[in-house]
């Protein structure tokens, strides 16, 4: 995913709170850009059965915004 968000809190601290999210067992985060205010991020999630709407409510809660979903991958 394109993700955009506030200096704070820092990579460390927002991979970890996404951590927490039922579902997800490993969260890679890139750094992509930085300006003034803000940072432009990749971010690949993996684990079974994420919730997108709750991934995106839970991000929205330290002020990220999904810009876009770039791939998805379905097993069964």
């Amino acid at each position: 995913m394109d993700v955009l968000k506030p200096h704070s809190p820092p990579l460390p601290e927002f991979a970890t709170f996404i951590s927490k999210l039922d579902g997800v067992n490993k969260v890679d985060i890139n750094l992509v850009e930085i300006d003034e205010k803000t940072e432009s991020l990749k971010v690949t999630l993996n684990g079974s059965n994420i919730k997108f709407y709750a991934l995106k409510e839970l991000m929205e809660t330290r002020g990220a915004v999904i810009h876009s979903v770039d791939q998805v991958m379905a097993e069964k």
